[in-house]
């Protein structure tokens, strides 16, 4: 084969792949992050700021994620996520290491534990967030809502979605999580 020839094969398994990939998508077979086609357990990626009529700046960003190979294993998800709260140059952040993940619908709860912070009382704790992925009207909930909240708390659990997003900055999406049940 020249070298002409070659490249014009190349080429073409690139198209290829790639259309494959477009229609496996448009099919609304989500592929997950270039595993070769197999789809994630589940994920959550995306950021929002919640509503405050005060003007507080509080952002939420997920990029959270089970592979397929873990699908029985919400403890085995990787990822990291990030909030942040800030009003009149006051506040602080804090980064957590996703440490389980678990989805059903559009709704999921993922906690991790807070590797990188300016607040004192985030560091090395496990804290948890829900979100509901429901287009331009998101929700989420953190787990240390409430006046005498510890801080830590086991994995895959936090409260409701309670707080509304800002309206305009929800971009949440949630891959459900498809569990194989033993069929005997």
């Amino acid at each position: 084969m020249n070298r002409r020839t070659k490249t014009v094969a190349v080429a073409v398994a690139v198209l290829l792949t790639l259309g494959a990939g477009g229609i496996a998508a448009a099919a609304g077979g989500d592929t997950g992050h270039g595993d070769g086609g197999v789809r994630e357990a589940a994920a959550l990626t995306g950021t929002a700021k919640l509503y405050r009529p005060a003007g507080d700046d509080i952002t939420f960003s997920f990029d959270a994620h089970l592979a397929a190979k873990d699908n029985k294993d919400p403890q085995a998800a990787t990822g990291t996520f990030r909030f942040s709260h800030y009003k009149d140059g006051k506040g602080g952040y804090a980064v957590a290491k996703v440490d389980c993940l678990t989805t059903g619908g559009k709704v999921a709860v993922v906690t991790g534990v807070v590797t990188e912070t300016d607040v004192d009382a985030f560091r090395n704790k496990r804290v948890g967030i829900s979100v509901h992925d429901d287009g331009k009207r998101d929700r989420l909930g953190y787990s240390w809502v409430g006046r005498d909240t510890n801080l830590e708390v086991p994995p895959c659990l936090s409260s409701a979605p309670f707080e509304q997003v800002q309206a305009g900055t929800g971009d949440f999406h949630v891959l459900p999580w498809k569990l194989e049940y033993p069929t005997e």
